[in-house]
């Protein structure tokens, strides 16, 4: 099973492709969508789309796996970055209707074992369960990695009985 982890943001937004196959993960890519500062937000909104369009027809994901949105202070910067996970969100449903969130805790606590677990953690959780040679970059993509292995662990037994 293919699986597509993403990390929504309006700058960046990252992704994370693994393969789940009787009970091993590897990493088939990650990386980002960048959207440039200064563009408009609904043509940066039309970019992110694209972006994904093209990683649905070049990885062909059975499963997609967003992280969802957690903001403690700053509101205002939020509201940008959760206009872009709606496009995510609609955008990955059309494709797929096999579409999971998850919050940032429970992504910490499928990865380390620990949900309040810091971000040098759990990329180096990420690196060593995926046996790549580095920690990825940027964060963002290995944000994205996290998802998918989040998503990868938590439903590994749901498909047995068809949800």
């Amino acid at each position: 099973m293919i699986i597509l982890g993403i990390d929504p943001g309006l700058a960046i937004v990252g992704y994370g492709v693994v393969e789940s196959e009787k009970g091993r993960v590897r990493a088939v890519d990650y990386g980002v969508i960048n959207t440039p500062a200064g563009v408009r937000t609904p043509l940066r909104l039309q970019m992110i789309r694209k972006g994904l369009l093209t990683l649905f027809d070049r990885f062909k994901p059975d499963e997609i796996a967003v992280e969802e949105l957690f903001f403690s202070n700053n509101k205002t910067t939020g509201i940008p970055v959760a206009e872009a996970r709606g496009v995510i969100l609609v955008t990955a449903i059309e494709y797929c209707d096999k579409l999971f969130e998850y919050t940032p805790n429970q992504i910490k606590q499928a990865i380390t074992g620990w949900g309040q677990a810091d971000k040098k953690q759990m990329q180096e959780v990420v690196r060593q369960t995926l046996r790549l040679q580095a920690i990825p970059k940027p964060d963002d993509a290995a944000d994205a990695l996290a998802v998918a292995l989040t998503h990868a662990q938590t439903n590994k037994f749901t498909s047995l009985f068809g949800m």
